[in-house]
């Protein structure tokens, strides 16, 4: 009877420490960002990160959608206001496939770096995760890691 009182306390415990550290079991669901053409971050996300273009929802031309595989989206929005771009705020990506997301860059000439800007090569987080850095038409910077979350 004891070890059914310790099982049913660790359940208790359990649940409410998850409760607590998403209380209202918020998920991702898109980022926004301002480009200065629409076409050219379009073809961006979709043939050279190979997004899926998914509908705007009846959106003017203007807003783009594209879907990663995980359901999160990622908005384009023409627009002439562009916010300054600084390497520390970018938005992050994985894949399993790092070293042939490379191969594919180098062949369309894409260029990306590591943390500290040396040109074709990754670095390696402390937590071992490799990563590397390459920036979209309008210079914000895309970090792409091969974490397995």
């Amino acid at each position: 009877m004891r070890t059914f009182y310790f099982s049913v306390i660790t359940l208790l415990v359990m649940a409410f420490s998850n409760a607590q550290s998403n209380p209202f079991d918020l998920n991702k669901d898109h980022d926004a960002i301002l480009v200065k053409d629409v076409s050219a971050s379009a073809e961006f996300y979709g043939n050279i990160l190979g997004l899926k273009e998914i509908p705007n929802g009846g959106l003017p031309d203007h807003i783009r959608w594209f879907q990663l595989g995980d359901k999160v989206q990622i908005h384009l929005i023409e627009s002439e206001d562009l916010p300054e771009k600084n390497k520390g705020v970018h938005m992050a990506l994985n894949t399993n496939k790092l070293d042939e997301l490379m191969d594919f860059l180098k062949s369309k000439n894409i260029h990306f770096e590591n943390w500290p800007g040396e040109a074709g090569t990754t670095n390696t987080r402390p937590d071992g995760v490799k990563q590397i850095y390459l920036q979209d038409p309008d210079g914000y910077w895309i970090e792409i890691n091969d974490c397995n979350l």
